[in-house]
């Protein structure tokens, strides 16, 4: 259960982060920005690991949180896209 809530948190966050940094106006909804962002920061985090980054420091991992959000912008397009929702 925890993991879930943890999942719509970070999916909250790295949606509406990613809605800040795109340009222009995404009219979707609030569930659409959880689920995209969710997705972004599952295969932004993916990414991250398959080209071998580690944060031995610990700390915050900037750049997991920059590839998740420049995911989450990608797939935000494309749903823009495929429902024909533009500006």
């Amino acid at each position: 259960m925890g993991q879930i809530i943890g999942m719509i948190v970070v999916g909250a966050v790295i949606g509406a982060l990613a809605r800040l940094v795109k340009k222009g106006e995404q009219p979707i909804g609030i569930v659409w920005t959880i689920i995209l962002g969710a997705l972004g920061a599952g295969i932004g985090g993916w990414l991250v690991g398959v080209f071998g980054y580690s944060n031995a420091n610990g700390g915050v991992e900037w750049v997991r949180w920059i590839v998740s959000i420049i995911v989450a912008v990608i797939l935000i397009g494309i749903y823009m896209g495929a429902t024909g929702k533009k500006k």
